[in-house]
């Protein structure tokens, strides 16, 4: 038999807050995370913004001896997760077996790889640190936050690109539905924010080359020019409904549909007919006895590139129909957090969630100039209030990676 599944804590590091309470407020009011580039010189690059996470104390989380072992995707993963535990209250009352950890990233510890490469280059193999393999690989966010949590059961790091962290998220929905687990702390993490791998992204023309912080991140906007790249880690506890009922844990909504598809199309456009990413929105729809537009908010991939953000416009109208599309809210949220990459479908799924709870669509910000090719609401520029029933998250990888999570109102 197919169980409910609950979401029972959240967890946030963010561009725009480092706890949930302060990421939402930020979002519900159009704040900007993005600005200039801090954690390196980046006189000399073509682009200058990033959406980085500002005054993080990982001491607040880890022992300061831990530091020196864990890259910062990790250190922002394991501070996600400890606040979704502690939110959800379900530590010390669940039969270890049964619970899992699936925590994706989706490039894993690149800065941990260039600094013991310099190491390298300068001094000799003797001077790279013995923790730099479980610093580097991309499952230890996933497998540390295990071991902090005694997570014995189904563990599972996924790693799609820029869809990561909602696969993951989806992928445990389907752990507990079907009967693997009873609960599972799903998300994703990302610490990306440095020379190489920002240079990678300009050189495939990727990022945003806007001065201005209020251009630079502009989704659906006829100017908009590529993504602003982000960063942090954003964990949501999921667990089988009843369960979760019984022991009296906070539900913050139903989670009832999970879309997984493929492009096959190129390693990094999206497929601009839009066939996959719109059946991936109607698998999640069809989960959720969704049938059209009303009381529904669609939090896009949004990554304000050209091709992706009319592809999406084109999957959603193909997934709800001309006239449910029309009906369908819409915003993009990496407006304000730059997108996080691997963290990015798990904080939006993060805002599905809370914007269910409390009625509100987020906005996308700096939206100024209409584009034919995005005609939908896109909820510009303030928050609106609206009693939606479900809300779904989308996410595009590189890879033609789709992935779209479906949440209902508790």
């Amino acid at each position: 038999m197919e169980r409910r599944v609950a979401v029972t804590g959240l967890g946030a590091i963010t561009p725009v807050g480092n706890d949930v309470k302060t990421a939402w407020k930020a979002i519900t009011q159009g704040k900007n995370g993005i600005s200039r580039v801090t954690k390196f010189d980046a006189t000399d690059f073509k682009a200058t913004l990033a959406a980085e996470v500002k005054d993080f104390d990982p001491l607040l989380y880890m022992a300061k001896g831990e530091l020196r072992k864990n890259d910062l995707y990790t250190q922002y993963a394991v501070a996600a997760a400890t606040q979704a535990v502690e939110d959800s209250g379900i530590e010390g009352k669940i039969d270890p077996e049964r619970f899992g950890v699936y925590v994706g990233s989706g490039i894993g510890g690149i800065s941990t790889m260039m600094t013991e490469h310099s190491k390298l280059l300068d001094g000799g193999y003797r001077r790279i640190s013995p923790f730099f393999v479980p610093m580097m690989i991309s499952n230890m966010a996933t497998g540390t936050i295990a071991i902090k949590f005694k997570a014995c059961g189904v563990t599972l790091p996924i790693v799609t690109a820029c869809a990561t962290s909602s696969n993951s998220i989806g992928e445990a929905y389907r752990a507990i539905k079907h009967g693997y687990a009873d609960a599972i702390i799903a998300g994703g993490s990302e610490a990306a924010i440095n020379p190489l791998a920002y240079g990678g992204f300009i050189n495939c023309m990727a990022l945003s080359q806007a001065s201005d912080p209020d251009s630079a991140s502009i989704p659906f906007d006829k100017r908009r020019a590529g993504f602003v790249m982000g960063e942090g880690g954003v964990i949501l506890v999921l667990e089988e409904y009843d369960r979760a009922i019984a022991r009296g844990a906070k539900i913050y909504a139903e989670m009832t549909g999970y879309g997984n598809t493929d492009d096959a199309h190129h390693i990094t456009a999206p497929d601009p007919e839009a066939t996959q990413s719109a059946r991936a929105i109607r698998i999640a729809m069809t989960e959720s006895g969704i049938s059209g537009g009303d009381g529904v908010y669609v939090n896009a991939h949004g990554t304000g590139t050209p091709l992706n953000d009319k592809t999406e416009t084109v999957a959603i109208k193909k997934a709800f129909g001309e006239d449910g599309a029309r009906k369908v809210k819409v915003s993009s949220t990496k407006s304000m957090t730059g997108h996080m990459l691997g963290a990015a479908g798990a904080m939006e799924a993060l805002v599905a969630v809370l914007s269910l709870r409390d009625g509100i669509i987020p906005p996308t910000i700096n939206y100024k100039e209409p584009d034919p090719e995005c005609d939908l609401f896109v909820t510009p520029n303030k928050a609106v209030k609206d009693d939606i029933k479900f809300a779904l998250s989308s996410s595009l990888g590189f890879g033609g990676h789709n992935a779209c999570l479906a949440f209902k109102k508790a």
